[in-house]
């Protein structure tokens, strides 16, 4: 058992995963050769076993950092504000914060009034169309930052856990 922060732990995966794909290129290019009927061939140095086994080893390190990883999320509290949340919490809140962001920072953007072009494939009425908008852009700007303000004070609590807490790991 080994005591490090999340950003280290996630730092680890990295690093695993990119021993991994070195791994798999290196058994995708050498598992098999090709060689002329009137050639002596050039066998590339591969051992299966070896392979295989550093494979695994490495997944079991994975696995072993990810469930620690998601032990810690699941149970550690962090102080966002003046409230404590956990860290799946957290990154929950986020993901519903920032796909609301986008819908109002394409409200917020809106002309009150905005000419509609025809489709040239469409019948073309007399009559220009327009849409309008439905809400009060001060208010939808109003949520903006303030939904904003709340994706910041979570993301900075979040850092400043990955950055400085210890977790369990076992490897």
């Amino acid at each position: 058992m080994e005591k490090m922060t999340s950003a280290y732990a996630n730092k680890m995966i990295k690093r695993l995963e990119e021993d991994k794909a070195y791994w798999l290129k290196n058994e995708n290019e050498s598992s098999t050769y090709v060689a002329s009927v009137n050639e002596t061939p050039v066998i590339p140095d591969y051992n299966y076993e070896e392979v295989a086994a550093k494979l695994a080893e490495i997944d079991g390190k994975i696995v072993s950092i990810r469930h620690s990883l998601n032990l810690a999320n699941a149970t550690a509290r962090v102080k966002v504000g003046e409230k404590e949340m956990s860290v799946d919490t957290i990154l929950i809140r986020m993901a519903q914060l920032n796909s609301r962001k986008t819908v109002l920072d394409w409200m917020r953007k809106q002309l009150p009034k905005t000419r509609l072009n025809g489709n040239s494939y469409q019948v073309k009425t007399v009559a220009a169309e327009y849409r309008y908008i439905n809400y009060d852009p001060a208010v939808v700007s109003k949520d903006y930052d303030a939904v904003s303000e709340e994706i910041m004070a979570l993301q900075m609590a979040l850092d400043r856990y990955n950055q400085v807490e210890l977790i369990d790991v076992e490897i």
